[in-house]
């Protein structure tokens, strides 16, 4: 577990595609417990550790995951999110070139629960949801390019399924179209950063994920 911002209030950790941020069916222990366990340890507290979970990361996807160590962190920061005011920039290796180097992306996504899928349509349906990212092309290898994502609005799997709307779905996620899985079992989708102002302090922070232990990440992302 790589623990790469900490103050009273806060604490993000740079997640591996292995990790789950909150308890699921596997069984495996969430960031949210290794958190509580690494924090009681740290500081030897005697009773239990608070440590609130503010927004999710899919298990196949890595980087910047925000925690709250106080209720009243989590408070505020659960009404930042709510109000959009904090901005989430990812970094996704895609297979295809994009139709456009800049772009806005604005569908509509169905969630189908069964598949745990979604599907992005370019009208209004029943039941859908609008979902807005912004994505601009930041470099290319031989083989891949790499896509900055701003992420406007937070619906299951939008990156992926938007990307894959246009043709570029994400390497190694075989849910959305890629052509091949990644050694690692996860996908080449990376929560970069993120930027807000802190709950407490109120003073602008952004906080950075570096990319994972990889040869094409290492690779593509050169020049950052």
């Amino acid at each position: 577990m790589e623990v790469i911002y900490e103050d009273n209030h806060l604490i993000a950790v740079n997640k591996t595609c292995r990790e789950i941020v909150q308890g699921d069916k596997t069984g495996d222990t969430p960031l949210s417990e290794l958190l509580k366990t690494w924090l009681k340890e740290k500081y030897q507290k005697p009773g239990n550790v608070f440590v609130g979970v503010t927004h999710r990361l899919d298990r196949s996807v890595s980087g910047l995951v925000l925690f709250a160590k106080t209720s009243k962190a989590l408070s505020r920061l659960n009404e930042l999110f709510r109000l959009g005011q904090v901005k989430k920039t990812y970094w996704v290796i895609v297979k295809n070139c994009p139709p456009a180097e800049e772009a806005e992306l604005v569908h509509w996504i169905v969630r189908n629960e069964k598949q745990n899928k979604s599907f992005a349509y370019d009208t209004e349906r029943p039941d859908a949801k609008k979902a807005i990212l912004s994505y601009k092309l930041i470099a290319r290898s031989d083989n891949y390019y790499l896509l900055e994502v701003d992420l406007k609005t937070g619906r299951h799997h939008q990156i992926r399924c938007q990307l894959a709307k246009i043709g570029c779905p994400i390497k190694g996620d075989l849910k959305y179209g890629a052509d091949h899985s990644n050694k690692d079992g996860g996908i080449s989708l990376h929560s970069r950063c993120a930027s807000f102002m802190h709950p407490v302090s109120k003073e602008e922070l952004t906080i950075v994920a570096t990319v994972p232990e990889d040869n094409l990440w290492k690779e593509i992302t050169s020049g950052y």
